[in-house]
């Protein structure tokens, strides 16, 4: 393979390569696929390095199988590479994938008069999870903050509104008073 299609920790081809990885950004055209890396250094030296590779897998919901860097890492990752396709191998989300998720959506969900292919791709694939449709609900919490904003309703509820908030713990803080805790 030559030099320029591998990732080269101390020379520009990450930056080639990074700028190229820009297709499975903001939408996941690659979800639930496998991915590897060929890197050339000492990748296990580079965590900001691991923890964009391990968070765009995940963001991108795709199956690490691996970064070879010598030989029996690239024979490791070709085994999990081998399995996850034959298996269907995909893990659940975690922090960055469901953080980073909600970060474009709310991105494209704002921008989508300009990005209007994103917006329609997640619109398709439902990652859209607001805004909720309980509009009684929003119209209720409208009408109590208006209340509650109006100075005549404050003096009529006084500290009533802390004491209801405070009403499911009032049972375990009389009970800490006369534990003496």
């Amino acid at each position: 393979m030559s030099k320029n299609k591998l990732l080269n920790i101390q020379d520009f081809y990450s930056i080639m390569y990074d700028d190229r990885q820009f297709c499975n950004g903001h939408r996941t055209v690659t979800e639930g696929m496998p991915i590897g890396y060929l890197i050339c250094g000492d990748y296990e030296r580079e965590q900001n390095l691991k923890t964009i590779i391990e968070a765009r897998a995940d963001v991108g919901h795709n199956f690490l199988a691996g970064v070879g860097c010598d030989f029996s890492g690239i024979e490791n990752m070709s085994k999990k590479m081998c399995y996850s396709l034959e298996n269907s191998y995909v893990l659940p989300r975690s922090f960055y994938g469901v953080g980073g998720m909600k970060i474009f959506r709310d991105l494209i969900y704002v921008m989508r008069g300009i990005m209007k292919a994103d917006h329609k791709f997640y619109k398709k694939h439902g990652v859209y999870d607001f805004p909720q449709k309980q509009r009684g609900r929003m119209l209720f919490i409208m009408l109590i903050g208006g209340l509650a904003s109006n100075p005549k309703m404050q003096k009529k509820m006084g500290n009533k509104m802390n004491e209801g908030m405070l009403m499911p713990y009032k049972k375990v803080l009389e009970k800490a008073d006369t534990d003496g805790i």
